[in-house]
């Protein structure tokens, strides 16, 4: 097919770019030899994903460059820039919890997620924690030991935790910058390995409440001082020094990577990151595009302890020559087990992984056969939601590849308050589509709002407005508010899909997940709505202050739940105390 075009590819370093028949890039890929790595796609047999792109090859492009590593550099721009089907690895992450310590203009701490690494330069961070729970106890146990400032904003007056010791006062410059030194000095001791000092403080902190007769108080720090053992005592001291680095193990079967990342911060493990993925290239071109995407978003260590096979040169050129490859001692054990994790995890894992595939993949085929599709790689969902008109949100869920794509999901608050589903469906479409023309974004092969005729129409309206040529169709629910009719927007027919199919299956999921994250989305509006107006009730709370009860409290419940006290934290006393009174008075009247 590519016979002529694949003679005259030179046998130099650069970035080639696979394409369908639409010609979108599908697959981005870097080479030593550019020659030698295209040709591999057409002269020889494939198998499971690899096979599946290259059927869907319909021209390819490529970009020379000087070395091996300029291609590689090239390569990470061009799939930010494109974001290919194949290059599925690179996709969907998550960012881990750290705890991060403020140290100007006041002395705080926070728990901080970072998706880029380049934002968390000349910060001061300590992590990452297998979970935000642990990070968030962490920072509370600390801020109840040190009079570390506790409020957002910035008070006239001392509040109730200054009364308490449990701040120094730093809105009427109260503090020392010996007290502040000391209480630093032994937070980031902590922080940073020291345990002692820690445990120490709850110690002297216990003492403090039993002798002044406070023994619920005691208890408190007790179970905290047993929860903090527990967890120590589970991070296995591994290593005697306390640099900060990670372990990486991987296995590979059936056309699947498997990799485990273990966090190791001052010589004990304090989690670790597992993913499974298929292999579209080869097993070291692919760890290479994968361990580049995971250090974008993650902390990069002191060390990377890796097998010698996937420490390339490209790789230690990357991290700047922080790899380490060892071959014995307890490092290397180290590799093994990581290793051995992501071998158990492929083990366990496999199965269902091909099993959900296999069954996504054949309802996706299935979806765009009924609707005539030559491809079907992306559809975007849209659901309203809205309360007797109050509070209009719409939503739009992405599912790629039959998979949901969650970091393209969007919120929209719609700028009227009506009952009017229809004129909601244009404005979100509308709002959606223009912007993406703006900004030359990725496109849907297949628009499903949630609703019949109506809301297609609405949809089809926008659409010919911005000029697009999208399908669009609408699944209804039935009484009981369950997946019932799929609407063919060219045709306004129900296509028969029988109820117990894979198909079927598929559409009540994608359905499920807008509404999900609609409701969501809606029931958060709502909230801070009825506690903006139970606020306007009450003289003294300005929008600022308003701003502040609602991140804090929520809802209504939980501030008829906060006592006066609590209340002042934000409000001054005597405007906490008729906040508390109205609050009291409205609930007993309900």
């Amino acid at each position: 097919m590519f016979k002529d075009k694949l003679q005259i590819v030179p046998h130099l370093p650069g970035s080639y770019q696979m394409k369908n028949k639409d010609g979108i890039i599908i697959y981005v890929g870097k080479a030593k030899d550019l020659h030698k790595r295209v040709s591999s796609y057409f002269n020889r047999l494939h198998t499971g994903k690899t096979a599946i792109m290259v059927s869907e090859i319909a021209d390819f492009s490529y970009i020379v460059t000087n070395s091996e590593l300029e291609a590689f550099l090239l390569e990470i721009n061009l799939i930010k820039q494109y974001n290919p089907k194949y290059n599925i690895l690179l996709k969907d992450d998550k960012s881990y919890p750290y705890i991060e310590y403020i140290a100007k203009p006041y002395p705080k701490l926070k728990v901080s997620r970072y998706l880029n690494i380049k934002k968390k330069d000349k910060k001061k961070l300590f992590g990452p924690y297998p979970n935000a729970y642990a990070a968030r106890k962490i920072v509370n146990l600390l801020n109840r030991l040190y009079p570390l400032k506790k409020c957002d904003n910035n008070p006239k007056k001392v509040c109730l935790y200054y009364h308490i010791n449990e701040c120094l006062g730093y809105c009427e410059k109260k503090e020392t910058k010996e007290e502040i030194a000391k209480m630093e000095h032994d937070i980031l001791e902590f922080l940073n390995g020291n345990d002692k000092i820690l445990k120490d403080k709850i110690i002297e902190k216990m003492n403090i409440y039993s002798e002044a007769l406070n023994y619920e108080l005691a208890m408190e720090l007790k179970k905290e001082l047993d929860y903090i053992n527990i967890v120590l005592d589970k991070q296995k001291i591994t290593l005697k020094d306390l640099t900060n680095r990670d372990v990486i193990g991987y296995y590979f079967n059936n056309g699947y990577i498997s990799v485990q990342i273990l966090f190791l911060r001052n010589g004990k493990i304090v989690g670790g990151h597992t993913d499974i993925f298929p292999i579209i290239s080869d097993f070291v071109n692919d760890m290479e595009a994968y361990l580049t995407a995971f250090y974008e978003r993650h902390e990069i260590p002191k060390e990377i302890l890796l097998p010698e096979e996937i420490k390339t040169t490209i790789l230690n050129a990357y991290f700047e020559n922080k790899l380490q490859s060892p071959y014995k001692g307890q490092k290397k054990q180290l590799i093994k087990m990581a290793s051995l994790n992501a071998q158990i995890n492929l083990e366990n894992e496999l199965e269902l992984i091909l099993h959900k595939e296999n069954i996504t993949e054949q309802a996706n085929n299935e979806l765009k056969e009924k609707l005539n599709l030559t491809v079907l790689d992306r559809i975007d969902l849209f659901d309203n939601s809205n309360l007797f008109g109050d509070w209009s949100v719409s939503c739009m869920v992405v599912f790629k590849n039959g998979m949901p794509a969650k970091n393209e999901y969007r919120k929209y608050k719609i700028s009227f308050d009506k009952n009017d589903d229809y004129n909601m469906m244009r404005e979100v479409i509308y709002r959606r589509y223009q912007r993406a023309l703006v900004e030359k974004s990725e496109l849907p092969n297949l628009i499903i709002v949630d609703g019949g005729v109506g809301q297609i129409h609405a949809c089809q309206e926008i659409l010919k407005e911005l000029n697009l040529n999208i399908k669009v169709c609408g699944l209804k629910k039935n009484d009981k508010h369950r997946t019932n009719d799929f609407i063919d927007g060219d045709t306004m027919q129900i296509i028969p899909i029988a109820k117990n199919s894979n198909l079927f299956h598929y559409l009540t999921k994608m359905q499920d997940e807008v509404h999900r994250y609609t409701i969501s989305y809606h029931r958060t509006i709502r909230s801070k709505g009825a506690i903006a107006s139970v606020l306007d009730n009450i003289p003294g709370i300005g929008a600022k202050r308003k701003k502040e009860l609602i991140k804090q409290f929520g809802s209504v419940k939980k501030m008829e739940q906060a006592t006066v006290d609590q209340l002042a934290l934000i409000l001054p006393k005597d405007v906490a105390i008729s906040l508390h009174n109205y609050l009291i008075s409205r609930k007993e009247k309900e």
